[in-house]
């Protein structure tokens, strides 16, 4: 009995392991967001701008007739491009993540581009749906107008469905996603410089 009374516990404090953030699981992890940001802003470049090619590949080949046709394949045009030119400034935020940083700077780095992501998603993300919306509804008035009243009904209730789709579920959930990636970085490396301060 007198041995269970008789605890140190000021040793046993000392001996207990405390778990300390893995700075080189965290560099990797860090390494691992670059990689995937600057994959995604590859893919999409590409893909806008193919898909611009072929907008103005049917433009030309087609001929539209209507002046609305022409607004609207040119509003498509200027949304993909506007969305491009802001997207690309984050380029030069990802290269700038490297392996010699400091713990700061690598938190403020990450801040930098969580500001700009939040930008992106927000204000350039509506300005890029808003063209989009209407440019796809003016292209698409040429040809809904040689159509039966239920088939243009159908056309325009289907697209404007899509497009209120990805805008209310696919926009939000790859926001959430890219958020949740950001953030749960920026805590860790705050989490990291808190230690070192005190």
């Amino acid at each position: 009995m007198d041995n269970d009374n008789n605890i140190d516990f000021k040793d046993l404090w000392k001996k207990q392991s405390v778990s300390q953030p893995d700075i080189t699981d965290l560099l990797a992890r860090v390494g691992k967001f670059k990689k995937a940001a600057l994959r995604s802003l590859w893919i999409s470049n590409i893909l806008l701008c193919l898909t611009s090619t072929f907008i103005i590949f049917v433009w030309v080949y087609y001929q539209p007739q209507f002046i609305s046709t022409k607004i609207g394949i040119v509003l498509v045009i200027l949304a993909m491009a506007i969305y491009l030119l802001v997207y690309n400034k984050l380029l030069e935020n990802y290269k700038n993540i490297d392996a010699t940083a400091t713990n700061q700077e690598y938190l403020q780095k990450l801040i930098s581009i969580k500001k700009k992501q939040q930008f992106l998603q927000t204000k350039m993300m509506s300005l890029y749906f808003l063209l989009l919306t209407a440019g796809i509804c003016l292209y698409m008035y040429e040809y809904a107008s040689r159509m039966s009243a239920l088939g243009a009904s159908l056309t325009y209730g289907i697209t404007l469905l899509w497009i209120l789709f990805n805008w209310f579920y696919i926009r939000p959930k790859q926001t959430r996603k890219q958020q949740e990636k950001i953030n749960s970085l920026i805590e860790k490396f705050e989490e990291i410089n808190n230690q070192f301060e005190s």
